[in-house]
């Protein structure tokens, strides 16, 4: 089959979808349809084929939406899909709008719910309205946990039927590897400062803040340890920390700022702990990294987060927006004795090779894309038998006619020598 792989960002497909793509290449053509943001030809270079279009990541301009449907219903036809797999907003809604026009299969993935949904308002309903439009179509619609799922189906925006569940984007646990569960921790207690690593896009609906003022109240409290800040400035919209206040945080030594990097295992590695005090989640990938390279997490308790982290297993749980319990966790876990904090790394790893393990979501996804040849291929055969009857019935008609026609003519025939001879008898 040829599978296309549809993404907001090129880069998105070669860091996230990457397992998957291989796998797919042992016995489809996969196509990768996202702008060329750099990673066309890694992407090239892994097998698939790519095909550029541009895309708007958070524009609502219903011309520009409006054109993106139309490239990417000539991208389909260009390479003529058997079956799409979209991810992120753009593509779950414009592409399954493609994909239905050109009555193509589509396999739809909720990677999480993004700004929209975290604030109500105009952009938060049209975005409601354009799901619940779409969502009409797709054969499957993937959840990366169950708070989204049961969001959507609670407000009517997808069919309970298709609606699945899936554990994120999936870790290659043979990639993130920790050499061993006592990688930064330090032999003896105090040889180091314990260094918390916070990465994400540097949005405030990550938590930055939070974490910037937890820093301070254990500051205050003459704690000392390392804060560390990974992950890309983005100041859209008003939605990211501006990096003005990034470097007055690091003026006033808060926290240091590491700026972004193509290989995120060294840090996390040297880290002692993972924090991520987002406001809300799909499955955030870097926890999956953390927990792979068996290192103890803090992050809030709220939808796509939890998923990643047991409290008092693998991690703690804390408040949404609330920099107080924030800090207290953060305390605790450096409070903690070396076994305990070997313990919870362990836990960490074991999560991720049990629940997160990319393998898990392969199969998943290669089980739909046989169910939906399957059905193609069904679909094809009645297409085929429908032909066939109704060539049969045609056939059958105009054999009927001929017949009625030679009916018709022998008995013009019939009725001619009739009259001849009535009239070589008169005439006798």
């Amino acid at each position: 089959m040829k599978i296309g792989i549809v993404v907001n960002s090129s880069w998105n497909i070669y860091n996230f979808r990457a397992g998957l793509i291989k796998a797919f290449l042992q016995n489809h053509e996969v196509i990768a349809i996202a702008p060329d943001d750099g990673y066309r030809k890694p992407l090239e270079e892994m097998g698939c084929k790519f095909e550029p279009v541009p895309m708007e990541c958070k524009g609502t301009n219903p011309i520009n939406d409006a054109l993106l449907v139309k490239r990417l219903v000539t991208a389909y036809k260009k390479h003529k899909l058997d079956v799409v797999l979209h991810y992120t907003i753009k593509p779950n809604i414009y592409g399954t709008m493609a994909a239905e026009i050109l009555k193509i299969p589509s396999i739809n993935n909720v990677t999480g719910l993004g700004t929209v949904f975290l604030r109500e308002g105009i952009s938060s309903k049209i975005a409601q309205y354009l799901y619940r439009f779409t969502f009409r179509f797709p054969k499957i619609v993937f959840f990366q946990n169950k708070d989204d799922r049961e969001l959507f189906v609670s407000k009517n925006l997808i069919n309970e039927s298709i609606a699945r569940l899936l554990p994120g984007s999936g870790i290659d646990t043979t990639h993130f590897v920790p050499n061993t569960p006592t990688l930064s921790i330090p032999k003896e207690k105090n040889t180091k400062e314990f260094t918390f690593l916070l990465i994400a896009r540097v949005l405030y609906d990550k938590g930055i803040a939070e974490y910037a003022d937890a820093i301070k109240l254990m500051r205050s409290k003459g704690i000392n340890a390392r804060f560390q800040l990974l992950g890309k400035i983005d100041e859209t919209k008003g939605l990211g920390v501006p990096e003005k206040q990034i470097k007055e945080w690091e003026k006033e030594g808060i926290l240091k700022y590491l700026g972004t990097t193509g290989d995120v295992r060294p840090l996390i590695s040297n880290a002692d702990c993972i924090v991520l005090p987002s406001y809300r989640e799909g499955t955030p990938r870097t926890l999956l990294e953390a927990a792979c390279l068996g290192k103890p997490i803090i992050t809030t308790d709220v939808p796509g987060c939890r998923e990643t982290v047991i409290h008092n297993f693998n991690g703690y749980l804390c408040e949404v927006k609330n920099a107080y319990d924030l800090a207290d966790k953060m305390q605790r876990m450096i409070c903690l004795e070396k076994g305990k904090l070997e313990e919870m790394g362990v836990n960490s790893r074991w999560l991720a090779e049990t629940k997160f393990d990319q393998q898990i979501i392969i199969k998943k996804y290669t089980e739909v894309i046989d169910k939906v040849r399957v059905e193609e291929s069904v679909r094809d055969i009645h297409a085929k038998n429908r032909f066939r009857k109704m060539r049969s019935k045609v056939e059958a008609r105009q054999l009927q006619e001929q017949r009625n026609k030679i009916k018709a003519v022998s008995m013009q025939q019939n009725n001619s020598n009739s009259r001849t001879k009535r009239a070589v008898l008169i005439e006798s």
